[in-house]
């Protein structure tokens, strides 16, 4: 889908669903437009933008390709950025996709095959304060990466009550012993699966941040022709904001593993429980079964046969074998 962003005097003219065969106004639209959104973009929309801007429009494969050069570069006065952003984390069906961004000196192109929610809030925010932020080019384009770096720390901030909920949680139950075990491994069994989307998350997140922090060092040796003077104060900001969310970033990626560790040992403990219970037991019934195996043996000559008291006796002898053992564990403080 093709969605044009047109500064109005002070107001936001945006145009979506062009009409491909209406080749000459979507032309003057597109070159007219501050900036200009590609959304699963079709191959005559991508040619459309081409021969409107003059401009090659990355392809998806391309997009994709991991090394650094095909991702941040220069063409004449054109730059390409692409990184990996984060997206769908508040339906919980989250990823990453690469987005594209072509700044050239007329018009930011973006090309993207998802939407972050960072790209619709900006949308929204760019119809209500059409004037400061459509002014440039490369001012939507860092007005765009506030948004994101926005969006990026409310999911942080998200995240880490979770996990806060989870370790609250696994270590409550772990210390109260009147917990009943289904609800206790339960809620392990919770506390183990959101730490897995805790840790899926932030190293999604990282990864957006570490495509933002690279597009802003690039965009950064360039600045003095690609961005604008009023703008690049922006620059200096972003970069701080990003610094500052990947060490937070990486802070929590550093507690979800002690609290995955925790729950983890948490969870070896409660099964050596049941591991030294069924040992103790196993023990305890040896000599029982011992005395049981001796007096059970099919031989004329045995003098107990005999005893009135021989089957009592046999059974009290069971008892007591039984009864050292666990007398002797707790006296140890086995139990």
């Amino acid at each position: 889908m093709l969605t044009t962003y047109t500064l109005r005097g002070a107001h936001c003219d945006v145009r979506g669903g062009f009409d491909m065969a209406e080749g000459l106004e979507t032309a003057e639209r597109i070159a007219g437009a501050v900036w200009v959104d590609l959304l699963n973009p079709t191959a005559e929309e991508e040619r459309a933008v081409q021969d409107a801007l003059k401009v090659e429009v990355p392809t998806r494969e391309e997009m994709q390709e991991i090394e650094s050069s095909s991702r941040l570069y220069k063409e004449g006065e054109v730059l390409f950025l692409t990184a990996s952003f984060l997206y769908g984390s508040e339906e919980g069906e989250y990823g990453s996709t690469p987005i594209t961004f072509v700044l050239a000196p007329n018009a930011l192109i973006t090309v993207r095959y998802a939407t972050p929610k960072a790209f619709s809030t900006f949308a929204i925010r760019a119809q209500r304060q059409a004037l400061p932020i459509l002014r440039t080019p490369d001012g939507v384009m860092l007005h765009l990466f506030e948004q994101i770096v926005d969006r990026l720390a409310d999911i942080l901030e998200k995240t880490t009550a979770e996990m806060d909920r989870a370790s609250q949680r696994t270590f409550r139950n772990a210390r109260d012993a009147a917990v009943k075990a289904n609800r206790r491994d339960a809620d392990l069994r919770q506390a183990l699966i959101t730490l897995g989307q805790v840790g899926d998350i932030t190293s999604r997140a990282s990864d957006t941040l570490l495509g933002l922090t690279r597009i802003l060092t690039f965009v950064g040796a360039e600045k003095a022709t690609a961005i604008r003077k009023e703008n690049q104060i922006l620059i200096k900001t972003l970069v701080r904001d990003v610094r500052s969310l990947v060490e937070h970033a990486n802070t929590m990626n550093s507690k979800a593993q002690f609290l995955l560790d925790a729950a983890l040992g948490i969870i070896g403990m409660d099964q050596n429980g049941i591991i030294k219970t069924f040992t103790v037991a196993s023990v305890a019934l040896m000599p029982p079964t011992l005395v049981a195996s001796i007096y059970g043996m099919n031989f004329k000559q045995m003098p107990e046969l005999d005893w009135a008291l021989g089957y009592p006796w046999a059974l009290i002898l069971m008892v007591i074998s039984a009864v050292l053992p666990i007398l002797y564990f707790k006296r140890k403080g086995w139990l």
